[in-house]
């Protein structure tokens, strides 16, 4: 649906710059925004590259396995239906740590396998289970650390401090994750208060 979407968009945006004769400006931005997505990509390769050569450090070293350990009760908490010792456990850390540093590259390969194993615990149901609400409601909102990929943004725009934003989006991140876990408790507890069954 979304390609769809993307094609109409581009095909409507081309009709009408042809209807009103601004063809060349459609031209022009298409050239310069293949060539800015060159320049971003290549910017944020760098960066990325940086912090996944350091927690590739912090893996050999054991840090990620000790901050794995320091998560696991309260994620717990968070997904009570699933397996302490279960897959499914160990990628949802995994997809947080990544999000807290930043690597949304690196957290989406963990954050499928995540919702893979959360789909055998649901027996392969087309319908959602609870925890696959809230790993979603949690990888979407998700605590950052430290913003990589924007950092990476704003240095390949010539930013004068592009650590700047490591504060406010600590802040933001964290409002948001907590807004995400009520409102994901809220309307489970709403619906198990109707006399739904807990999954």
């Amino acid at each position: 649906m979304v390609n769809v979407i993307w094609v109409m968009m581009a095909i409507i945006g081309i009709f009408f710059a042809m209807a009103h004769g601004t063809m060349d400006e459609v031209n022009e931005a298409v050239f310069k925004g293949a060539k800015e997505a060159v320049t971003i990509s290549i910017g944020m390769i760098s960066i990325l590259v940086f912090w996944l050569g350091l927690m590739r450090i912090a893996e050999e070293a054991g840090l990620l396995a000790k901050l794995s350990n320091l998560c696991k009760p309260f994620v717990r908490r968070l997904f009570p239906e699933v397996p302490a010792n279960h897959p499914a456990m160990g990628y949802i850390v995994s997809n947080m740590i990544a999000n807290m540093f930043g690597l949304g590259n690196a957290a989406t390969p963990m954050g499928i396998k995540a919702m893979e194993e959360l789909k055998k615990l649901n027996g392969y149901k087309d319908e959602a289970s609870r925890s696959m609400v809230t790993f979603l409601a949690i990888n979407t909102s998700s605590i950052t650390l430290i913003p990589a990929t924007v950092i990476s943004i704003r240095m390949t725009y010539g930013s004068a401090a592009p650590g700047d934003i490591i504060g406010t989006t600590l802040v933001a991140s964290t409002i948001s994750t907590i807004g995400a876990i009520f409102i994901d408790r809220y309307y489970y507890w709403k619906r198990v208060r109707k006399g739904g069954k807990r999954r």
